[in-house]
């Protein structure tokens, strides 16, 4: 018997890596990616990326895509609430498990954990504890393609927006930043790798400031940008 699992999906390299190991694991069924979407701008949350393009990732994924909405602004207790009815409605749909891209910060942990306890839906951490530097160098190996989309300046230079999270990309990081970005530094959105049947074609837009961040809109590809990509 599988546990039927749905994975929280940010649309970054942590989330595409956790799918990756989630998939290789008998014992479970991924049954979709859950994701936060601002009900205004519709992007999600944090990562700022728009529905289309996670659409998208999740078509080459072969996953259903499972919204939640927030408003905006959406304080605290109005997206806990929101949390509560999807996860409620999932354990009423079969679902047993929820997984999680988090890599080691404790009090994230504690409070998924906290927020499951009880609900009959079972809090995995797939890629928990593995070091970042290794972790990062290994998605890369494998052929995880990502871009980053958000950049905080204060621990890491705005030039860094827009890039692809590669070998140099890395090397060039200061020291004192995560590999991963695990502390915020920067978030990223999965293009290509191995949980996908096809890349996801992208181009970068405008790069800008917004509430202190630097977002990079990643755009799906023109037909004639993704024509001369593959030539």
């Amino acid at each position: 018997m599988t546990r039927k699992t749905l994975l929280s999906w940010s649309s970054g390299k942590d989330s595409a890596w956790t799918l990756h190991l989630l998939r290789q694991r008998r014992d479970l069924e991924v049954a979709g990616l859950m994701t936060t979407v601002n009900q205004l701008y519709q992007r999600i949350s944090i990562h700022a990326v728009r529905l289309e393009l996670l659409k998208l990732q999740a078509e080459a994924a072969g996953l259903p895509l499972l919204i939640i909405d927030l408003p905006s602004p959406c304080s605290n207790s109005q997206y806990e609430a929101a949390m509560e009815r999807f996860i409620a409605a999932s354990r009423q749909q079969g679902i047993e498990c929820m997984a999680f891209g988090d890599l080691f910060l404790d009090d994230i942990k504690a409070y998924r954990e906290a927020k499951l306890s009880g609900t009959g839906i079972t809090p995995l951490f797939p890629v928990w504890g593995i070091p970042t530097d290794q972790l990062a160098k290994e998605m890369i190996a494998s052929g995880v393609r990502a871009v980053v989309t958000c950049v905080d300046p204060k621990q890491l230079a705005a030039s860094f927006a827009g890039r692809e999270f590669n070998e140099e990309f890395l090397s060039a990081l200061p020291a004192g930043v995560d590999p991963c970005g695990e502390r915020g530094e920067f978030h990223t959105f999965v293009f290509d790798g191995p949980i996908f049947r096809r890349p996801v074609e992208i181009e970068v837009g405008e790069i800008a400031e917004r509430d202190g961040f630097i977002y990079a809109d990643v755009l799906p590809a023109r037909q004639d940008s993704a024509h001369e990509a593959r030539v």
